[in-house]
């Protein structure tokens, strides 16, 4: 299978991005498994190859993609300005060139001459201006490639967390959920799990919203009238869903081990308990758009940036399951486009289903 070409966006130039670029393109290993393009100026990386002695990242220089080396990293310079990088401040200019570092890395993807992004951090607050007024990457990314909907995943070795809400105030979050809303994230989660992931009958669980998944009624009233009605619908088009289940017996219990992967209702319900988990191994993954994005799963630590002590490993984890979910996209692709592949058989009969819903429960 052909290399993959896989965008780069530095994030806030400010942050720890660049650093982490750096790091983990220093190892040409790489270049094995796939063609790098990092979307930012060669002053940029160079600043902060300087401050990190044993980098060893040897790169060429473009402004054209027909020009793309596949046997050496490729830096496109989307800037020529002379820009101060000021490490560890939050100021407009971080913001500002991380957008258009993120712009052109979506226009190349959408034109086709990327299969997948990696985006580095950004800061919500700085990017915003008259024309970028997005809460981050993954309503961007909706909007950019004109989608009805994405779900934003988070995943680790034994553990994948989807979001029904994303970055919206807690008080809000009830008054976001719907019916409609749960099985949208439901069915993008579904397709993921098996075009991205490989995995033909993904078993999913469901967490509820409120202490106790709402106590049957009498602590709140969502899980009743809004989520198990989605569940029920979802199983009536033959997902293995399950649920709604207490979030904190929930992980708790290691319940997820269990499951493909769980859909949270809201942010921290899900993150916590994942970024606890995974401890600084985790990806963020967009799933529902037209290619490949991931992303390390913290942002742009400040505290530490330009001291040369980021940990890459979330990073170059980010590149390479961007690589990996592009293959196994591709294979789907192929696999169901062959019209003697037959369907796998349903196995996993309600039986079995009801066992798991009891265990867990």
């Amino acid at each position: 299978m052909q290399k993959p070409v896989i965008g780069i966006t530095c994030g806030d130039i400010n942050g720890i991005g660049p650093e982490l670029i750096v790091k983990t393109f220093s190892d040409h290993r790489l270049l094995e498994h796939c063609t790098p393009v990092i979307f930012a100026n060669n002053k940029l990386i160079n600043f902060y190859k300087k401050s990190l002695p044993e980098a060893q990242l040897n790169y060429q220089s473009l402004k054209e993609f027909s020009k793309v080396n596949h046997k050496q990293i490729n830096i496109f310079n989307v800037w020529e300005d002379d820009v101060a990088i000021t490490p560890g401040q939050l100021n407009d200019t971080g913001g500002q060139y991380a957008v258009r570092s993120l712009e052109a890395a979506t226009q190349a993807v959408l034109e086709g001459h990327l299969q997948g992004i990696v985006t580095a951090p950004i800061h919500k607050k700085n990017v915003q201006s008259d024309t970028f007024r997005h809460s981050g990457h993954t309503p961007y990314f909706k909007e950019a490639a004109k989608v009805n909907d994405v779900l934003m995943l988070l995943y680790s070795e034994h553990l994948r967390v989807a979001l029904v809400t994303e970055h919206v105030p807690v008080k809000d979050v009830a008054s976001h959920l719907t019916k409609g809303r749960i099985l949208s994230k439901l069915q993008l989660l579904q397709q993921s799990l098996r075009r991205d992931f490989g995995i033909d009958r993904p078993r999913i669980a469901v967490l509820g919203l409120n202490p106790h998944a709402g106590d049957e009624g009498l602590i709140g009233s969502e899980e009743e009238s809004i989520i198990r009605p989605a569940i029920k619908e979802a199983k009536q088009q033959n997902y293995l869903v399950f649920g709604p289940y207490s979030a904190d017996a929930f992980f708790a219990r290691q319940s997820y081990l269990q499951f493909d992967a769980v859909l949270a209702m809201y942010h921290d319900q899900g993150l916590i308990p994942f970024k606890t988990i995974a401890v600084g191994d985790g990806v963020n993954f967009t799933a529902g758009l037209p290619f490949v994005r991931t992303s390390p799963d913290h942002g742009t630590a400040f505290d530490i940036a330009g001291k040369g002590i980021a940990d890459a490993s979330s990073f170059t984890t980010a590149v390479f399951e961007c690589v990996d979910i592009i293959n196994r996209r591709a294979g789907y692709e192929e696999r169901t486009r062959n019209p003697l592949r037959k369907v796998v058989s349903e196995v996993l009969k309600n039986v079995e289903d009801e066992r798991i819903d009891e265990t867990i429960g």
